[in-house]
């Protein structure tokens, strides 16, 4: 009778053992991409951005960790903006974020389809961007006349901090090395980015002149790489 129950043991720890995967509590990762401005001036402009991240994964598909994220947002132009604005702002940003990907909600382990979508993600979080313009139109041209000497000023600071909020939507796609584990996450994302204040354009224009009824916002559109490290977690879902 031992014999029997101690055999039944070692089959459920097999089976229990086998209805599990290891993935690594741990992600770092970095990226690049182009940025696009939508703030008070209404020419949008792109430029570049990076970013590099930390993160802690709670299962495979929900993760929350810190972005640094560096890079150029431009705007407007000098000879076509009704006004003659036009900025570049050379800025940096630092935001905690949470996202979550469908292969925590799917079953995804008999449809090819929703394999390959597991890792489509949403998240959000919370941060701010420190904003310093590398050039700014703060002098209207051509108006030294009515507003000696340099003509109007456009109100608004050179450098700033704001409130951040970021948006994120994405898609993880999953990479294993040489020893089947989890290492590598190939990564595109798309983020829409909030920002609560006037220093994004470094424009802060009277309402009574302009138009300036929303928040200044940028976007990312990036492409990224992580690597998994770390100690080891278990998930009941193959990835």
């Amino acid at each position: 009778m031992k014999k029997i129950v101690f055999c039944l043991s070692l089959l459920f720890v097999a089976v229990a053992s086998s209805a599990q995967v290891n993935f690594y509590k741990f992600s770092a990762g970095l990226g690049l991409g182009p940025t696009v401005s939508y703030a008070d001036v209404k020419e949008n402009s792109q430029s570049f951005a990076g970013y590099i991240s930390a993160d802690y994964n709670f299962t495979p598909f929900v993760t929350a960790g810190l972005e640094i994220q560096g890079g150029q947002i431009k705007g407007g132009d000098i000879v076509k903006n009704p006004h003659n604005r036009q900025f570049k702002n050379n800025y940096m940003a630092a935001s905690i974020n949470a996202k979550i990907a469908l292969g925590e909600f799917v079953d995804y382990s008999q449809s090819d389809v929703l394999d390959f979508f597991k890792g489509t993600y949403i998240g959000v979080g919370i941060g701010a961007i420190n904003n310093k313009m590398n050039y700014i139109v703060r002098y209207k041209p051509n108006t030294q006349a009515e507003f000696p000497p340099l003509g109007y000023e456009f109100p608004g600071k050179d450098k700033s901090t704001n409130l951040l909020v970021p948006v994120n939507l994405g898609f993880n796609f999953f990479l294993y090395d040489t020893f089947g584990d989890m290492r590598y996450i190939l990564n595109l994302n798309y983020q829409g980015n909030i920002t609560f204040g006037e220093g994004l354009d470094g424009y802060d224009d009277p309402l009574a002149v302009f138009s300036n009824k929303s928040p200044d916002m940028y976007s990312l559109f990036s492409i990224g790489v992580k690597y998994n490290f770390g100690p080891v977690g278990l998930t009941k879902k193959r990835f």
